[in-house]
């Protein structure tokens, strides 16, 4: 008998694992936009937060930290490196 296949594709191509980090940054810019405190404040903490959410999912996952593909580490990666650039420009 043939195991049923996950309908869940667990190894996405890197091209994906950009699109899906480019609108993460778009929602989150957008989120930070709305604020009535400071743009780069808010912006920084979203990106932290983003951060955080990437790599708990990447962790849940047990993708590889360093993998030939991007992977939700690599996403949480940039998004506190940006986060950083943030609040270093602010």
């Amino acid at each position: 008998m043939e195991e049923p296949r996950s309908p869940i594709q667990h190894q996405l191509s890197s091209s994906l694992v950009l699109v899906r980090f480019l609108f993460r940054l778009g929602l989150v810019s957008t989120f930070a936009t709305f604020s009535p405190e400071g743009l780069g404040a808010v912006f920084a903490a979203l990106l932290a937060l983003s951060a955080i959410f990437c790599a708990v999912v990447g962790a849940l996952r047990r993708e590889a930290i360093f993998s030939p593909v991007l992977t939700h580490w690599d996403e949480a990666a940039a998004c506190a490196v940006l986060g950083h650039l943030v609040v270093a420009l602010s």
